[in-house]
């Protein structure tokens, strides 16, 4: 329920002044108004004369600004260069800059860019963009010479700088450019605690953990109180599952800034992924404590209460949390979560129908559905069903496999088969759709199906764990394919040791392989583990083929009074119990 979240190792920002498309001058005022000309060098330390717009730069302008509307941008970003080099004024060298990159030329953003350096040498977006060529360039001296006039023009923001171009350039998989020049100015600046830090930050994305871990530290060597490194060295170590290494650095940094709520809130995830419930719940409730307005903190409690299966005290935190508008349909959504776990179906609707937006709307709709057809309310739920796929024509696959389970939970097969059929025309390699197919062939004797999805599966991913099991056990009604069901389900069991029901197949291969003792222990470590009734019933089996009947019919009784129609127990029943002395 609980979804341990990160910060983002880079965030992708776009650089200042970057617009998606370029921005049109307002003709009223821009143009029409007297405009400061930036004199040439040797008139410098003349008095600066203000005048208008010379009547030659101002008809390139208009023309270019019409040149502009009409979608004309070759004609448009001359007109500004032109304007640029004539009035010598970098507000129409960085409108050319800006034209140019919305046209992706890159050769005539670079000649834009140097004009708007030339023009305005200290501009730090024009020395960005020059970086960001330079680099994707592969001209690792021009990008150096660019970076380390940025850091001596702006040595606070050049972290951001870095991370600027960074996020660019790795969006744009150049990420060895920004190393190799990041080097080459680390050597240069032993003592910038910046560079190493973004190093360490482009390391851990391209998955070095221990280039990161010696970055991170080289940064922390020179800034020993860097609140940010700090954090980011223990996400390094989270990352990597070491949870209790991560906890300590931040429990270290939680006293150096006990203010610090990004510290806090990082380590109460990080307890949670250690499955340290109640200590997330202190950090959460000193948070709280500090700053009473910090719902985030509330709503993260709220979750880690109903992941202990603590509903009262969570119910008590998404209660309050309806006060506040912005999260009030997220709290809908888990007072309604915490209503169906009490199995007050009509309570929990009412809380599901109550999120009308939101990021959890879609799942608000999907879980009434979900809990009308436990209800066995198939109509209502169909109904909604087909009234969800006009309103989210986006979540096709999710909603014909949650029509198929509707279709499966009232033994309609056939249905369910010809509409996944369907969907798979659209969607040819949807995992979900395949295995969901698979499932339901199995039900309607097509066997080849059930084989030809999975492999499809397997095709595409060698390593899922699901496709795996699922086929090493369909393969165990065919007496001759019992060694390639063997080698699926030892790959399965190798990838999840400790999943139930792939340890249960591996324990019914046994059975079938006349190895019943061995059998008997897998099933009762799966048992032990999720005592469900497909598991109940493979065990009730082989401790009866052991000689141990009582024992099977106890079994037996404890799992079919709690599910009378269990398939898988009345095929036991049928098969064994009918029948049998006594």
């Amino acid at each position: 329920m609980l979804i341990f979240r990160l910060f983002s190792v880079i965030t992708l920002v776009l650089l200042n002044g970057c617009a998606d498309s370029p921005a049109k001058p307002d003709t009223s005022e821009e143009l029409a108004a007297p405009v400061k000309i930036v004199e040439t060098k040797e008139k410098s330390q003349e008095k600066e004369l203000k005048s208008s717009i010379d009547p030659d730069v101002l008809f390139m302008l208009l023309t270019a600004e019409l040149a502009g509307q009409r979608g004309q941008y070759n004609i448009a970003l001359e007109g500004y260069m032109e304007a640029a080099k004539r009035a010598h004024d970098p507000k129409f060298a960085e409108r050319a800059a800006m034209i140019a990159m919305y046209m992706k030329d890159e050769h005539k953003t670079n000649d834009a860019v140097a004009l708007w350096l030339r023009l305005d040498a200290k501009n730090q977006t024009a020395r960005k963009l020059a970086a960001l060529s330079a680099l994707k360039a592969g001209d690792k001296k021009t990008a150096v010479e660019h970076l380390n006039m940025l850091l001596a023009a702006d040595p606070a923001g050049f972290e951001s700088a870095l991370l600027e171009l960074a996020g660019v350039l790795q969006k744009n998989g150049k990420t060895t450019a920004v190393n190799d020049a990041l080097d080459t100015l680390a050597m240069q600046h032993p003592d910038e605690a910046a560079i190493y830090f973004v190093q360490s930050l482009l390391a851990m994305q391209n998955k070095d953990k221990a280039l990161a871990e010696a970055k991170i530290e080289q940064a922390l060597r020179l800034r020993p109180d860097w609140d940010k490194a700090l954090v980011f060295q223990a996400q390094i170590a989270a990352f990597s599952g070491d949870m209790t290494k991560a906890k300590t650095l931040l429990k270290e940094a939680a006293l150096k800034y006990p203010g610090n709520n990004k510290i806090n809130k990082m380590l109460a995830q990080v307890l949670i992924k250690a499955e340290n419930y109640e200590e997330a719940i202190k950090v959460y409730q000193d948070m709280i404590a500090v700053d009473p307005k910090d719902m985030e903190s509330r709503f993260a409690l709220g979750l880690v209460h109903l992941q202990l299966d603590q509903d009262d005290q969570a119910e008590d935190v998404f209660e309050k949390l309806l006060e506040q508008p912005e999260w009030r349909y997220q709290a809908s959504f888990y007072l309604g979560k915490i209503e169906e776990k009490r199995g007050h179906v009509a309570k929990a609707l009412v809380w599901f129908d109550g999120v009308v937006d939101g990021p959890l709307a879609f799942d608000a709709s999907i879980s009434a559905i979900s809990l009308l057809a436990k209800d066995k309310q198939f109509d209502e739920a169909g109904s909604r069903l087909r009234l969800l796929q006009s309103k989210f024509p986006k979540q096709k696959p999710r909603l014909v496999l949650m029509q198929a389970e509707l279709y499966s939970q009232q033994k309609q097969y056939d249905q369910a088969f010809k509409l996944l059929t369907q969907a798979l025309v659209d969607f040819p390699d949807q995992k979900e759709l395949l295995y969901t197919r698979a499932l339901v062939a199995e039900h309607i004797d097509r066997a080849d199906i059930v084989e030809s999805d999975l492999q499809k599966i397997l095709t595409m991913e060698p390593d899922n764990v699901e496709a795996l099991n699922a086929l090493g056990y369909t393969l165990l009604d065919k007496p001759g394919r019992y060694a390639e069901a063997e080698k699926y389900l030892q790959h399965a069991l190798r990838l999840a040791p400790d999943e139930a029901v792939i340890i249960d197949s591996y324990g019914w291969l046994q059975f079938k392989l006349g190895n019943n003792e061995k059998a008997l222990e897998y099933l009762q470590q799966a048992y032990e583990k999720q005592p469900e009734n497909e598991i109940a019933a493979h065990l009730a089996e082989v401790l009866w083929a052991l000689g141990r009947k009582d024992e099977a019919r106890k079994l037996f009784n404890k799992a079919v009074k709690n599910a009378p129609d269990d398939e898988y127990l009345l095929d036991f029943q049928r098969k064994i119990l009918n029948g049998a002395p006594e």
